[in-house]
């Protein structure tokens, strides 16, 4: 058990090891509500009333949500990494 539970750690070290990831060319809309965060970030806020504020509060979290839809891939966490390798283990 302690085996398996060591093994599990080494991974983790070595993502953390990686220095300068490779860039992305990041796509032309994503670029744009990336820069319209910037800019809502820069605004002046203390002279807008509460419904704008609300809205802007509303775009953001709407543009945020955006963001985490567009980014493709398949993350794992540790613990199911894990229990992926136990049943591995326990089949074969």
């Amino acid at each position: 058990m302690i085996m398996i539970l060591s093994l599990s750690a080494i991974p983790t070290t070595m993502t953390a090891a990686e220095k300068n990831p490779v860039p992305k060319e990041i796509p032309a809309e994503v670029q744009i509500m990336l820069n319209r965060l910037e800019e809502i970030k820069e605004m002046d806020k203390s002279s807008l009333s509460s419904s704008e504020k609300k809205e802007l509060r509303k775009e953001v979290r709407e543009i945020k949500t955006n963001l985490k839809a567009s980014g493709n891939g398949v993350y794992l966490s540790v613990g199911a990494i894990i229990i992926i390798i136990l049943l591995l283990i326990l089949l074969l």
